[in-house]
């Protein structure tokens, strides 16, 4: 207790405090601004710890980490573009809620349960590390495996009523997971020659083309027939009735998003939708979910938020980063001639402690923020279409250039800009190829890994306790939906039936 008291003395002092308050309002802008990732926010602004003092050097890039993680939420939720891959879950019904006349709830419900899932992973870290840490030193590629398993059984459950569609929609995911080079033995799968695919494809740009571009293209349809529909930011805060709603979603997505965190090569995309998931299987109002609810916006924003502490858990205890970011925090670290690890811990106790109680400061920062400018931000869902749509088409190329510096990227917006405009128009869901895309590299490779390792036994997925508890609750899950869509079409077969008897 000692020491955490002396990292909050740390922090708390008016310099460092004023680098954490800056890093985390540019960490919210960035997120904020489509493609502008976490990553790349802590990436650029490394270089500018290198003239700091070790402390405020890390205190500020965890500013920047957590800020950019919530700001992802608020593009998501005003303009149907995820500002981070992390966001992505949070399109579902933070936009349906938008398009309702609830954006400032959504805000309000995202700055909350980001906060409440970013502090528990905090203190996870504060508290817990060297334990937590032990389980994912566990993980081999059976348990990888199961993990990414998990993930795709989601799809049925966001796919709605269109579950065949959904499910072709992963499997292009799937195939677009598979171009590059094969992570095992090297080969060329898919790249038409081109030295652009080399590396896969680009996720970022798919994902802005999916959601933003697609949705500039519909806009622009629509807003030749349909008049401008003003806003209403009444409400902003959400009544106490409305958190208790979703406070099983909130504790639930902060675990989830810890324990993902923790695992190496995850990360708070993995996070937001296996909590996504979770959420709208346990709900009783499961079948609302992707129409507005305000349960769909807190169970992702909770876990994508919780994964920031626990991707530092591995990094901190055994130096070993939990995802982009943390990758290049390690890099911050060594910048600074500190090695993270266990001697890390007492050789360098005060510099840990203070980035624990950063961490806990960030998340408190940008509630503060959130919460004090929600009206302001979701101000410019009311700024006219014509005006608005050309300022979104212009971010989604920044955006999308800005990842690689490459041309190459924003044909590759442009292309998936118009797949998911039609994919729309035909009633597919778009979401199950962004989770496929995520997930599918990883299943496959640690698929093979495991066979590698198993020499082609497959008993190696059921033998060992962890990978067979998470293919347990993948079945689980898999079954709950099922039967959730057969109540679903009772439901509707009731309904129907009642409709004929009247008439």
């Amino acid at each position: 207790m000692e020491l955490i008291l002396q990292g909050f003395v740390t922090v708390l002092q008016p310099g460092v405090l004023a680098i954490l308050i800056a890093g985390t309002l540019g960490g919210i802008v960035i997120g904020a601004l489509p493609g502008l990732t976490a990553t790349m926010g802590v990436a650029l602004l490394t270089p500018l710890t290198f003239s700091m003092p070790a402390t405020t050097g890390l205190v500020m890039l965890c500013g920047i980490y957590c800020g950019a993680i919530y700001g992802g939420s608020i593009s998501a939720i005003l303009i149907n573009t995820p500002g981070t891959p992390a966001a992505a879950a949070t399109v579902f019904d933070g936009y349906a809620l938008t398009k309702k006349g609830l954006a400032g709830k959504a805000l309000g419900i995202s700055a909350i349960a980001s906060f409440c899932g970013g502090l528990f992973s905090a203190l996870c870290l504060t508290f817990i590390a060297p334990q937590l840490a032990r389980v994912a030193l566990s993980f081999t590629s059976p348990e990888y495996f199961a993990m990414g398993l998990l993930g795709l059984s989601i799809v049925a459950s966001i796919s709605g009523e269109y579950v065949l569609r959904g499910l072709l929609s992963a499997c292009l995911g799937l195939v677009l997971g598979m171009v590059g080079i094969d992570a095992i033995n090297g080969a060329m799968r898919y790249t038409l020659g081109s030295v652009n695919l080399l590396n896969g494809v680009s996720f970022i740009p798919v994902l802005i083309g999916l959601f933003a571009v697609a949705e500039v293209l519909r806009t622009t349809e629509s807003m030749l027939k349909s008049p401008h529909v003003e806003v209403n930011l009444s409400g902003v805060l959400p009544t106490l009735a409305e958190l208790r709603g979703c406070a099983r979603a909130i504790l639930k997505g902060s675990a989830i998003g810890t324990l993902v965190g923790i695992v190496p090569a995850t990360g708070g995309d993995i996070a937001a939708f296996i909590s996504y998931g979770e959420a709208k299987r346990s709900s009783k109002d499961g079948d609302k979910f992707g129409t507005g609810v305000l349960e769909g916006v807190a169970a992702p924003e909770s876990a994508n938020n919780g994964a920031t502490g626990g991707a530092l858990i591995p990094l901190m205890t055994l130096g070993i980063p939990g995802d982009a970011v943390t990758a290049i925090f390690l890099g911050a670290l060594m910048l600074q001639g500190l090695r993270p690890g266990p001697m890390l811990f007492k050789d360098h106790a005060d510099i840990v402690y203070a980035v624990f109680a950063g961490m806990i400061m960030a998340n408190v920062i940008f509630l503060l923020f959130g919460l004090f400018a929600i009206k302001y931000l979701a101000r410019v869902v009311n700024v006219p279409k014509p005006i608005l749509t050309p300022i979104i088409f212009v971010l989604c190329i920044v955006g999308s250039y800005a990842i690689n510096n490459n041309m190459f990227d924003l044909w590759v917006m442009m292309l998936f800009g118009v797949i998911g405009y039609l994919l729309e128009k035909f009633r597919f869901p778009v979401s199950p190829i962004v989770l496929g895309l995520i997930l599918g590299p990883m299943v496959e490779s640690e698929f093979r890994r495991s066979l590698l390792l198993s020499q082609g036994d497959y008993s190696i997925f059921y033998t060992r306790p962890i990978a067979m508890l998470i293919l347990t609750l993948t079945l689980f899950s898999v079954i709950a939906a099922y039967v959730q869509q057969r109540r679903r079409k009772n439901s509707a077969r009731l309904a129907q039936a009642g409709i004929d008897g009247a008439s």
